[in-house]
């Protein structure tokens, strides 16, 4: 069985010689395999160390962006371009830790379509990461989808067919977490204890983790707008009942209600309620305006030791091509328009 291992790499050079030694201590012996880096742009050096290592083994193979298309994007180009029968995806800062691959993989041929590891512990973070990492998992259960498992991220193993089936989703706004789950195909846990940082630093900032969180919410579920109904429709009914109100103090009680600090009030409420609904529509016209110009989800400006490029790739630019072919875009053959 080829095992392919997936590895999103984004200024990391410091671990990556760590890395390659660990993963070649955990396949060794056991499976043949190859190691995918896409490198999203890297700043640091890490595209040199991965062209010296994959130029030493054709095991390892590197896909190059030709800027920083994201963290999603990278995972969803090396899902792309892997050939294995069984696909592991795993972050490069050794956090997922490799010797847990072939426990996971033995459980993949037990009959599982998914194998997620699920984080018991996290070593090396703050309180406010682990903190705001419970809330990030509560906040998706309750507006995504309850599949998806609490501290579950991207280390997984998954089966040819549950690629075949990720390869298909190929919007703009990407949450691999949610796509998995919606799948709904078969899936066991395995809990780890995760260690800390060998060596660099985390690449998501609190903002970057509110953004994710955000698309994640916005690319699954419709719930943001319906909130905003309901809370339009609390708000109506609290200037109606402040009204019936008015008009029995000022028809029962012959009283008169002191009007301009509670008009300011309601007038700033209702402009807020109103601009805040207006942004999460806009929130989601934008997503449409996005998908709507079905723009490549990444581009690959280099590559190393790829064995082919699938004809069918839609919604990416390969500038490199493997040995034998022409430098292309890639298209789904229905879009493809004739060649003068």
């Amino acid at each position: 069985m080829l095992v392919s291992v997936v590895i999103p790499v984004y200024n990391e050079c410091e671990v990556l010689p760590a890395l390659l030694s660990a993963l070649r201590r955990a396949l060794a012996n056991v499976y043949d395999y190859e190691i995918i880096f896409v490198d999203d742009g890297s700043t640091d050096g890490t595209s040199d160390v991965l062209r010296h290592s994959v130029n030493e083994d054709q095991r390892l193979k590197a896909i190059f962006f030709s800027r920083n298309f994201g963290h999603q994007a990278a995972i969803t180009a090396g899902l792309d371009f892997a050939s294995g029968d069984a696909v592991a995806v795993m972050d490069a800062d050794l956090q997922d830790p490799p010797e847990l691959l072939p426990e996971m993989l033995a459980l993949l041929d037990q009959g599982y379509d998914v194998v997620s590891a699920q984080r018991l512990t996290r070593e090396g973070d703050g309180v406010l990461k682990r903190y705001t990492a419970k809330l990030f998992y509560w906040i998706i259960r309750k507006m995504v989808d309850e599949r998806i498992q609490n501290e579950v991220g991207d280390f997984r193993v998954f089966s040819h067919r549950a690629v075949t089936a990720l390869r298909n989703f190929r919007e703009q706004h990407r949450f691999m977490r949610g796509m998995v789950a919606w799948l709904g195909l078969r899936e066991i846990i395995l809990p780890y204890h995760r260690t800390a940082r060998i060596a660099g630093e985390t690449k998501y900032s609190l903002w970057k983790m509110l953004r994710f969180a955000w698309t994640a919410i916005t690319s699954f579920s419709a719930l943001p707008l319906r909130l905003s109904v309901f809370f339009g429709f609390f708000i109506s009914l609290c200037g109606l009942g402040y009204g019936i109100y008015s008009i029995f103090m000022a028809k029962v009680l012959k009283a008169t209600v002191p009007g301009w600090t509670s008009l300011v009030c309601l007038n700033v409420i209702f402009s807020g309620v109103t601009l805040l609904a207006i942004g999460l529509v806009g929130e989601y016209v934008a997503h449409i305006y996005e998908e709507a110009k079905g723009r490549p989800l990444y581009v690959v400006s280099d590559s190393a030791n790829l064995r082919h490029v699938r004809p069918d790739l839609a919604k990416a630019v390969i500038l490199s091509a493997a040995p034998g072919q022409s430098e292309t875009e890639y298209e789904p053959a229905e879009k493809k328009a004739p060649r003068a």
